[in-house]
């Protein structure tokens, strides 16, 4: 992992250049001489680096896209922001200045990296197994930019897809109208995962400096993740879904793919490879991904910056049923206990007293920050980076299990017996008796409680699709409040943190693309807000 480190940030460093002010630029990596190029493997891995380098931009993999998911019931907004407001209330306007608006361009960015691979490969002078490489990343990566992006701004009427820009696409054409339905999108990025697993190696077969590069397996699971998206729109995706899956699951010997053990131990360093691994954001203690960073105590009480934003909601830790070990291994209640920077932290007691809007925060991806001399060695020495050693997750094997669970109840009916072989392996991970009924509202809360603040997937993209965000959201959110007494003993009070919501699923459904780019485009029609 660490020889991969020095190719992320040697590509950060070589490709320093790249400026595209819109998705409708084509500049291949702003290099000097560009023609020059696409001769030698050289040049191929240049590209290949080159698609990482939005793993940086604080407005992708910070902040960013989680001021989406903040609509959702699993969080509030941790500190006082009018804009951040607004997005949760959906009263957001295409120029709201959060930087959200960095996601839009940064994936068609990457969109045109990938483009720019497929388009020039396939001619260059290198060997067979090189070519098929770069060019399966270049599938990989231009459907993994679409499925970021068309979950939060493309239906399937009014608004339709995201403009479709692909290696065959002439300069002349890029600026072209949206398509009727995001399901062209969806198709797109299906055939995209599924031509790179046909390309990629196994995981097995990277080398240990490639580890963070795709593989056959991410493929198949983000093929599965499109599939469900565009599920909610015609069912016959539900087969795609359990297609892509089960090429996950019947995965055998070094490839084989399962839970790992112990859910308290599983977003550790040491464990960014384990069987569980699919695929995830790489960083390290100079650069990369400063999601894990952005909640926690604001100022951490001196010791660290981290950023208070985006806290969890008593909804979500009710939502645990007792004595499931993921609830205190993703939120911290009251009295309970955290290593922080080498103190013993009792959260939001006593001189640990928090300021919370929640009164709760995550500890899910807090294991960089536990030792003495995490600083510098874990975690970036700024505070205001907050990058880490703990790669940020994208998707896992449990997603997997949960996502064909949720197809086959939704297509052929709850208690299906498959389906509840997969949800008693999730329980049965985190200590719960094996007694699922394969319910929808089982595979729902399952969900929640497995994926709750992870980078991706979305608790507010699935409350849309599942048709329930107008029902949830019309409920206010609620916190704790602590009181610490002069005698050491505290007392925890219930409290509403969060209004009721309005949400119109005919409008609110998709969020208002960034200004700048509906205003670089003759083309680009903005979404309904």
């Amino acid at each position: 992992m660490k020889k991969y480190k020095g190719i992320a940030l040697s590509c950060l460093l070589a490709f320093s250049t790249v400026s595209c002010s819109d998705f409708l630029e084509f500049d291949p990596y702003g290099l000097e001489g560009s023609t020059n190029f696409w001769k030698t493997e050289e040049d191929v891995q240049k590209a290949l680096n080159a698609f990482h380098e939005f793993t940086y931009n604080e407005g992708v993999t910070g902040r960013g896209f989680m001021w989406l998911e903040n609509c959702s019931d699993n969080m509030v907004t941790g500190r006082s922001q009018g804009e951040a407001q607004s997005i949760k209330n959906f009263q957001m306007t295409p120029d709201n200045g959060r930087d959200q608006k960095d996601t839009w361009p940064a994936m068609f960015q990457l969109n045109a990296k990938a483009n720019d691979v497929l388009r020039n490969v396939p001619d260059m002078s290198v060997s067979q197994e090189v070519k098929n490489n770069a060019i399966g990343q270049g599938y990989f990566y231009r459907g993994f930019a679409y499925l970021w992006i068309c979950p939060f701004y493309g239906d399937n009427g009014p608004n339709g897809g995201l403009p479709i820009i692909t290696e065959k696409t002439p300069s002349a054409e890029m600026d072209s109208p949206r398509p009727a339905s995001v399901l062209e999108n969806y198709d797109q990025i299906i055939n995209d995962m599924r031509k790179a697993g046909e390309l990629l190696p196994y995981l097995s077969e990277l080398k240990s400096e490639d580890y963070g590069r795709p593989h056959k397996a991410a493929a198949w699971a983000f093929a599965a993740r499109a599939a469900l998206y565009a599920a909610q729109y015609d069912a016959k995706y539900y087969n795609t879904v359990i297609e892509f899956c089960d090429k996950v699951i019947n995965l055998s010997g070094s490839d084989k793919r399962d839970l790992f053990p112990d859910f308290t131990k599983l977003f550790r360093e040491e464990n960014n490879f384990c069987s569980e691994y699919l695929f995830s954001l790489l960083g390290n203690a100079t650069e990369g991904p400063k999601f894990h960073g952005m909640s926690f105590q604001n100022g951490g009480w001196g010791l660290y910056n981290t950023w208070g934003y985006f806290q969890p909601t008593l909804e979500l830790w009710k939502a645990y049923e007792n004595g499931d070990m993921r609830r205190e291994a993703t939120i911290l209640y009251p009295g309970n206990h955290i290593q922080f920077v080498g103190q013993d932290v009792t959260w939001a007691v006593g001189r640990w007293g928090t300021t919370s809007d929640s009164g709760l925060t995550w500890s899910k991806f807090m294991s960089p920050w536990e030792d003495a001399d995490c600083i510098g060695k874990k975690v970036n020495t700024n505070g205001n980076n907050a990058s880490n050693v703990l790669g940020t997750v994208l998707i896992r094997f449990a997603d997997v299990l949960l996502m064909k669970a949720e197809a086959l109840i939704w297509s052929k009916g709850e208690g299906d017996a498959e389906a509840v072989k997969l949800l008693n392996k999730i329980r049965k991970r985190a200590g719960l008796p094996e007694d699922s009924k394969a319910t929808k509202a089982q595979l729902k809360n399952e969900r929640r409680c497995e994926l709750a603040f992870e980078f991706q997937p979305s608790r507010h993209i699935d409350l849309v699709r599942w048709g329930d965000a107008q029902e949830v959201y019309a409920k206010p959110l609620h916190g704790v409040k602590t009181t610490t007494h002069a005698d050491g003993t505290y007392t925890v009070e219930e409290v509403e943190i969060w209004p009721a919501r309005t949400f119109n699923p005919k409008v609110n459904h998709v969020f208002p693309i960034p200004a700048k780019e509906v205003a670089s485009s003759k083309n680009l029609k903005q979404n309904i807000y």
